[in-house]
């Protein structure tokens, strides 16, 4: 017995090295992408929290020379476009994943329309912008939140199409199969079988999705265009934390410098704090 386990242990002895050698180059390789990630992240909080404070976050802009003053205008315009992004690429998204992988998988219309959604993820967003420039602004003859809206929710479709196409494809066939043989119509099995399993993983990738765009200054540039003062209404230009913090950081004055750190800090805040409220929404679901 002890002669056929050290003729495994011999067969089976380079496989184990090589599978050591391979986990601590993977684990070095992620160590190695986390330091970029831990570095901006650390520079971005030790500048910003200087000027980071209450005032910063309920103040409008402070006219040139003068110090103080905050982004309280360009946080609102961005709370305001996020949710013009959202209303417009969630549902959108989300039906047209739910059509691609639930009614039709193949065939030469789903073939496209996963190629049309791959060909936007790659689109620079400063052609949007373009895009959105001619088809809004230029017949509206006017810079306006709508146009900054849809331009960021023309860039999250895609995103919600193939995250949530993915996590759709991860539910277990049986489960659909099992309730379908129950004698459960097609779309009840999506709306209380598919969805609820999947809802996770489409929660994350939304807010990956509102992650990527809250944070687009080119397209906006074209569409919102920016306001230092406090506006609310669609048909006009409004400010927008990327496009302020862009502004202060190639200005010429220190005192923006730092409110530009503060903006950065602010933004990756509200982030993250979207990132919470939706994780706890989605918290007492049991399957996943």
């Amino acid at each position: 017995m002890s002669e056929i386990q050290n003729q495994y242990a011999k067969r089976y002895k380079p496989r184990k090295i090589i599978n050591y050698l391979m986990l601590t180059i993977m684990l070095l390789s992620t160590l190695l992408a986390l330091i970029p990630l831990f570095s901006i992240l650390t520079h971005i909080g030790i500048s910003g929290i200087k000027a980071l404070d209450l005032q910063f976050i309920t103040n409008l802009p402070a006219p040139v020379g003068e110090p103080g003053g905050g982004m309280g205008n360009a946080l609102v315009g961005t709370l305001v476009l996020v949710s013009l992004a959202a209303l417009m690429g969630i549902p959108v998204g989300v039906l047209t994943a739910i059509y691609l992988s639930e009614y039709q998988q193949t065939g030469l219309f789903p073939s496209t329309v996963r190629f049309v959604a791959d060909s936007l993820l790659g689109i620079p967003s400063i052609v949007v912008g373009i895009f959105v420039y001619l088809i809004i602004v230029l017949p509206m003859k006017s810079f306006s939140a709508l146009a900054g809206g849809v331009a960021l929710g023309i860039m999250l479709i895609p995103i919600v199409i193939r995250g949530t196409e993915g996590m759709l494809k991860m539910v277990p066939d049986s489960l659909r199969e099992a309730a379908l043989a129950l004698g459960m119509r097609k779309w009840r099995v999506i709306v209380s079988i598919v969805l609820p399993t999947a809802i996770k993983g489409i929660i994350t990738t939304i807010m990956l999705g509102i992650a990527r765009v809250a944070g687009e200054t080119a397209p906006l540039l074209l569409t919102a265009f920016g306001n230092h003062f406090w506006s609310t209404k669609l048909d006009q230009p409004i400010g927008a934390l990327p496009l302020q913090i862009f502004t202060y950081a190639i200005s010429p004055f220190d005192e923006w410098h730092n409110q530009a750190w503060a903006g950065s800090l602010l933004l990756i805040l509200v982030v993250l704090f979207l990132s919470i409220i939706a994780r706890l929404a989605t918290r007492g679901n049991k399957l996943n």
